[in-house]
């Protein structure tokens, strides 16, 4: 026989005191980060949530998904979600590079392809990821850079989108090297000309100082290299 069934009054339900913020909190970031899929998404952020790590949530809205194929993919919050995830170390494993993208509903077919592009290991560095990244977000080399300026920058949203130099150089030399037919020597001589204009922004690089340029072909050009 089955016991019987326990009532409850009001008096008896003890709600933590922190769940209604929790609750509002969640809320607010699932509208911001619109994720394809709820259940995958919210199962990440309270396990990030409890674990004090970064939670995989955007900063704005944006559009997440493909106008013509209803299916999610990669923009520049969701990229910038992810860099902050794995750039609290130099390099991730693979297994946690493929937990935190499927946990922001991506497609995993994109993904192989990058980590195919990159030829990487079972160790990724999370800038030179983040760089195939900013490839798949623009057309060339410098729409790359252009967009890892704007993620990457702490300028207020509409701003210069100012990076250091130092940082800018390792994303262009990385990116261009992907491509065989581009000369060590002009990917120098690029960014040789673009360094006196940080030596006077104090060591700060903006998309206005390169995307207007013809010196410097993109290693995107041709479909093969495209991330898609």
């Amino acid at each position: 026989m089955p016991p019987p069934e326990t009532m409850y009054c009001s008096q008896q339900i003890k709600i933590p005191t922190g769940l209604p913020e929790v609750l509002k909190n969640f809320t607010k970031a699932a509208i911001r980060t619109q994720p394809k899929d709820l259940l995958v998404w919210s199962a990440a952020y309270f396990e990030a949530l409890a674990k004090g790590e970064t939670l995989p949530v955007k900063e704005r809205l944006e559009l997440n998904f493909d106008n013509q194929t209803k299916d999610a993919m990669l923009t520049p919050g969701l990229l910038k979600t992810l860099h902050k995830q794995l750039s609290t170390a130099e390099t991730c494993d693979r297994a946690t590079l493929q937990d935190k993208w499927q946990a922001l509903c991506l497609p995993m077919e994109q993904l192989e392809n990058m980590l195919i592009l990159g030829n990487f290991g079972m160790d990724v560095s999370c800038m030179e990821f983040f760089a195939l990244g900013c490839t798949a977000l623009g057309d060339s080399l410098k729409t790359a850079l252009k967009v890892a300026c704007e993620i990457l920058t702490e300028d207020e949203e509409g701003g210069a989108a100012r990076i250091p130099f130092e940082i800018f150089s390792l994303l262009c030399t990385y990116l261009a090297n992907l491509d065989p037919e581009m000369p060590q020597s002009h990917i120098n001589g690029f960014l040789a000309s673009l360094e006196p204009q940080a030596k006077a922004q104090h060591g700060m690089i903006k998309p206005l100082d390169f995307i207007h340029r013809e010196d410097m072909q993109p290693p995107s050009d041709s479909s093969d290299k495209t991330v898609s």
